[in-house]
């Protein structure tokens, strides 16, 4: 996940683990069942049979050396200084679990695709590289591993159809390459407290004609944000801002935008988990070819939606944010709305909710709960029902072909254990990165619930489908996510326009793609470029095949304000899960 720059490659080196314990078998899988692995979705004759599984299972591999390797956030961690050495003391398998800045998860896994030579065993890898997976045949596709060569290491209580992300790491083959070991969304955030008093609310109807709520679209989010900078402008004897975000020309800027903040504003096609043929990168794909992204070439990353993104984007951060946030990287801007003086956010990680709910906050009730909530996006003019809506992380599990398959088979039983339903609701519970809906709708999180600002209500709403990662259309995510904070901070520092900016960095993509298509290194499923015609030709041929992208400029595209109660909101979802089957 790109959101956490933590650990020097040092640190990360102390915290992995290479548990040598000795081989125990069941007695050590009750101990850890007793002591550590509570609350499950599993009784504890269940969770001791699925164990008992385990055990069996590893046996080829007691004593075996295998190398691990995920990003750092909170469940990493976890995983890594408690869950590696559980496993190894029950299987025999001695595992080391690395913890690295993502960006050098992204490096290592690139340079054992270039090369062949196994660096690590396994990897959790975000599928937002599922494109990059898919295209370029260095990757397991687990559906078949299942069902082939790992057909006696895979668990017969995996329960797939557990699992609330599968489809993020399913390739256009219809195969599953990655299995999410973690998620979590990009929502909205606001201080409840404020949002509710009855001296606020009247203001804000007075001046806007319409109630002070949760913001349904990017007109009444405006609103709010100019009535709390200009309007309230002080709490309780502090300064306040309707907006918070950042600007600074740097690597974070880049996952600002390609985490989905283009398909909030409505660029790209219906489609979930993302629009086809063009998605929110604004890349058209053909069948499994990308053909373009500038809208000459049928894309849409430098459309109408995705120039109106941008714009806002610039607008807001210089009107409505604390002044020194245009020159804010992501973490420095991260803790920003806890220290209580930020009104709302659009784009806000849930990965923070651990942070944002500490006692002593200036954002916290001293019972406990917190003053803010979590709710859905907002939503741009140029949305329409069955786009997605927002990002959502999904670390994955991974496993390369170059890597040797009896050290593969012996890591894909570690990166089954660590989703396992014996140890997924606890894990849940540290990280609040949730994957199974068996562990959202257990009663343990029924009752943490009030304590957690919205989270649990997300996650169990049918809203949550429209939160999705980067997908199949991005052909090689490393090359062309790096071209995102170049250009768009051009935009942000007032070097270019916002129409500039997307127009370069549009070609930018194009020129990528074509670099890829030439050298044919990822098959028929690699880019194959549209020629270039014009902005009309596309919005024409849009209308023909009775798609959205591109979308023309709107007339107006500051609608009427429209916002709703959160309280009214969360009664709407249901309260029980879903059927399945």
């Amino acid at each position: 996940m790109k959101r956490y720059r933590l650990l020097t490659a040092a640190s990360a080196l102390a915290l992995s683990l290479a548990a040598g314990h000795a081989f125990a078998g069941m007695e050590e899988a009750k101990r850890w069942i007793d002591t550590e692995f509570q609350p499950s979705t599993l009784s504890k004759e269940e969770q001791l049979k699925e164990m008992q599984w385990f055990v069996d299972a590893a046996k080829p591999f007691a004593g075996m050396e295998i190398n691990f390797v995920s990003e750092t956030i909170t469940t990493h961690e976890y995983e890594a200084r408690t869950l590696a050495k559980a496993f190894s003391e029950i299987t025999g398998i001695k595992l080391r679990h690395d913890l690295l800045q993502e960006g050098d998860v992204v490096e290592k896994i690139q340079t054992q695709m270039q090369s062949g030579k196994n660096i690590y065993d396994g990897w959790i890898n975000d599928s937002d590289l599922v494109g990059t997976h898919f295209r370029y045949g260095q990757t397991v596709a687990l559906s078949d591993f299942m069902k082939g060569e790992g057909k006696d290491v895979t668990s017969p209580t995996l329960d797939l159809d557990d699992f609330i992300g599968k489809s993020f790491g399913t390739g256009p083959d219809g195969k599953l390459y990655q299995l999410p070991d973690q998620q979590f969304a990009n929502l909205y955030w606001f201080r409840y407290d404020w949002f509710t008093r009855p001296d606020l609310k009247e203001k804000f109807k007075a001046k806007y004609g319409y109630e002070l709520g949760v913001p349904v679209n990017w007109s009444a989010y405006e609103d709010i944000a100019e009535f709390f900078t200009n309007d309230v402008r002080e709490i309780d004897g502090v300064k306040i801002y309707g907006h918070m975000d950042y600007g600074k020309k740097d690597p974070s800027l880049g996952w600002r935008f390609t985490d989905a903040w283009l398909s909030m504003a409505g660029n790209g096609d219906k489609g979930i988990p993302n629009g086809k043929p063009v998605d929110e990168w604004g890349i058209r794909m053909e069948g499994c070819r990308p053909v373009g992204s500038s809208i000459e070439r049928g894309g849409d990353t430098n459309g109408p939606a995705a120039v109106y993104s941008v714009t806002k984007y610039v607008e807001w951060l210089k009107k409505f944010a604390p002044p020194q946030a245009a020159g804010m990287t992501f973490s420095e801007s991260g803790p920003v709305p806890s220290q209580g003086n930020v009104a709302q956010q659009m784009f806000w990680y849930t990965a923070f909710t651990a942070d944002m709910v500490k006692p002593g906050l200036p954002v916290m009730n001293q019972d406990g709960t917190p003053k803010w909530r979590m709710a859905p996006s907002p939503k741009g003019p140029y949305w329409k029902e069955g786009m997605k809506l927002g990002y959502q992380d999904a670390g994955s599990l991974t496993l390369l072909k170059s890597t040797p398959l009896e050290r593969r088979k012996a890591a894909w039983l570690y990166q089954q254990f660590i989703v396992s339903k014996t140890v997924s609701l606890k894990k849940s519970h540290v990280g609040l990165t949730f994957i199974r809906e068996s562990d959202i709708w257990d009663k343990s999180f029924t009752e943490r619930a009030p304590k957690l600002g919205g989270l649990v209500e997300f996650y169990r709403s049918p809203a949550r489908v429209q939160w999705t990662p980067t997908g199949v259309n991005v052909p090689d995510y490393p090359k062309l996510a790096q071209l995102w904070w170049q250009n768009i901070g051009d935009a942000s520092s007032g070097a270019k326009t916002p129409q500039a900016a997307m127009d370069a960095l549009a070609n930018a993509q194009d020129d990528v793609m074509a670099r890829l298509e030439r050298s044919k290194v990822q098959g028929e499923c690699g880019p194959k470029l549209n020629p270039k015609t014009s902005a009309e030709h596309w919005y024409e041929q849009a209308k023909k095949d009775g798609t959205l992208a591109p979308q023309r400029k709107l007339a107006d595209e500051k609608p009427k304000g429209e916002t709703i109660d959160y309280d009214t909101l969360i009664k709407s979802w249901p309260a029980s899960p879903p059927k399945r089957g």
